[in-house]
């Protein structure tokens, strides 16, 4: 029987075994997908802490419950031997892949995790890269490490990119319910790797090539993020205008074809929109090639944060306050609301900005009790109690992530002033209320 043969009836009947290399808002939710179709899973990381919880059956993602990680314990093998990547049938690549300073894609996290697999790769194993990235990067940079030791793919090795779809905290649409795009390096890579996805999601999408499911990643994310920049700066605009973007994007929807509801905010959040476009960009250069809307885009989105703050510094004058020195608020650092992710999250930003400015910015989230330094953080941060002293002494609260479980009538009771950058209000009227 041939390995393809043999590892395709491995998936089908469950008997293979899995491994997640990554295990965040990506590799988790994979992990327990496998597990839960019974599936022997090993979970790889090189978070120390990651694996202590994950033995513990303690979850550290506010959506993945502890319980569901007990369900699966006896099926789950957390570990930080890379030794034991040879062992999984299948190998399934779910680690950052950040820019760098000057809006570059860093594979540092790819490569390094592609060198590891190729020291222990042995024939009859697939390998799926789920990170997102520019077109290219399965064929140029995995496949020559993957083949240094002239395993052939197709035949002893099987390789295929299929696109991460998480949405973290949708109660609607979940890792068995999201259809999976699956290309491969060859014909026989391809049907391999769909058999895989097949036995965990409702239905797979084959496309002829890794370049062509690489890209329908970055086309999702560059739709999202194009349509949100256009919405954020008709925002700011109709602000200007005296009239609602909120209420004139309800009138919209009225309209049963040809329109899509995007909403404002007060930036970007998360690790695809902000970052995903930009590896287009990059790659786009080298054809020549300058990606105008995704650039102009990115500076829109950008912006919004400062937008934010010049709103909440003209509120304060018109009370005669500068904004030098003064107390703010940030209700919500999660990136999007009932989430625990503060991924590229524009409440951080905001913080950032109000620190250079000489405010004195505090913040509360029930997801996040604590942030740590990082290069948006300069020092560790707790969250604050939202008391009604707490309300009381700031000077201004800024709403950035509308989580559900908020008691806004309180924050609208004990604060003295509100930049509402997600509508939470509506249609109340308050001269505390200032919209962002």
């Amino acid at each position: 029987m041939s390995a393809a043969k043999e590892i395709t009836l491995r998936f089908k009947k469950k008997k293979a075994t899995i491994g997640i290399i990554g295990l965040g808002y990506v590799g988790l939710p994979l992990v327990v997908r496998f597990a839960e179709e019974g599936f022997t899973v090993y979970g790889f990381d090189t978070d120390p802490e990651k694996i202590k919880n994950l033995r513990k059956k303690q979850s550290y993602i506010s959506h993945i419950p502890s319980s569901t990680l007990s369900a699966i314990a006896d099926r789950l093998i957390p570990t930080t031997d890379m030794s034991l990547l040879k062992k999984p049938d299948a190998l399934i690549i779910c680690v950052p892949t950040p820019l760098s300073p000057h809006r570059e894609p860093d594979l540092t996290f790819v490569r390094k995790t592609a060198q590891e697999i190729s020291t222990y790769i042995r024939k009859g194993q697939l390998v799926s890269l789920e990170s997102t990235t520019y077109p290219g990067t399965t064929r140029e940079v995995i496949l020559p490490l993957l083949t240094q030791s002239h395993l052939k793919p197709g035949k002893d090795i099987f390789i295929v990119y299929s696109p991460e779809r998480e949405d973290p905290g949708n109660s609607k649409h979940h890792t068995a319910s999201i259809p999976k795009v699956v290309g491969g390096i060859t014909t026989q890579c391809q049907n391999v790797g769909i058999a895989l996805y097949e036995s965990i999601v409702t239905k797979v999408i084959p496309v002829s090539s890794v370049e062509v499911a690489e890209a329908t990643k970055l086309l999702e994310n560059i739709f999202r993020s194009v349509n949100i920049a256009l919405v954020n700066e008709m925002k700011v605009l109709f602000e200007k205008m005296g009239i609602s973007i909120w209420e004139i994007i309800h009138a919209a929807t009225t309209k049963p074809f040809g329109y899509m509801p995007f909403y404002p905010g007060p930036g970007l959040g998360g690790h695809c929109i902000p970052i995903d476009p930009f590896y287009l960009t990059w790659k786009a250069r080298e054809f020549d090639f300058n990606t105008r809307f995704i650039e102009l885009a990115g500076e829109i989105n950008t912006r919004m944060p400062y937008y934010v703050v010049e709103r909440l510094s003209e509120a304060l004058s018109k009370q005669k306050k500068p904004l030098y020195n003064s107390k703010i608020l940030i209700i919500g650092v999660a990136y999007k609301k009932d989430v625990d992710d503060i991924r590229e999250s524009p409440g951080l930003r905001i913080m950032r900005i109000l620190e250079n400015r000489g405010a004195r910015p505090n913040y509360y989230d029930p997801y996040v009790p604590q942030i740590l330094k990082s290069r948006q953080i300069h020092k560790p941060l707790y969250s604050v109690p939202l008391t009604a002293k707490v309300l009381q002494s700031s000077d201004a609260v800024i709403i950035v992530t509308d989580h559900t479980s908020l008691d806004y009538q309180k924050i609208l009771k004990e604060s003295p002033l509100i930049i509402d950058t997600r509508n939470v209000y509506g249609t109340t009227r308050s001269k505390k209320i200032v919209t962002a």
